[in-house]
């Protein structure tokens, strides 16, 4: 069984026993939360499709971890102006571990 969740602004297709990263949600490490906004649940030919979300579905998922991405390194520049801007980025995460699909 497969479900498509939003969380954070994206959308993202998750399945039971799966970990996924996103963006950071407030939660401690080892809670279990409820991702209410679910989208589509399907499994095997049959797919159930929301509009836009289903009603009464929800995914459960535990809280694993709390980091940060890597570094991105931004670099700005213009030829001939004496002008260079250097910058770096790194994105809070939440890492989830998907353990049930409610329809």
């Amino acid at each position: 069984m497969y479900a498509v969740i939003k969380t954070g602004g994206k959308q993202y297709r998750v399945s039971a026993g799966e970990k996924i990263k996103v963006e950071q949600i407030p939660a401690d490490v080892g809670t279990e939360i409820h991702l209410c906004e679910v989208f589509m649940v399907g499994e095997g030919h049959t797919v159930q499709i929301g509009t836009p979300l289903i009603r009464g579905a929800s995914v459960t998922a535990k809280v694993v971890s709390q980091g940060r991405h890597p570094k991105i390194k931004i670099f700005k520049m213009r030829r001939r102006k004496h002008y260079q801007k250097h910058q770096g980025h790194r994105q809070n995460f939440t890492e989830l571990e998907i353990s049930g699909i409610t329809a």
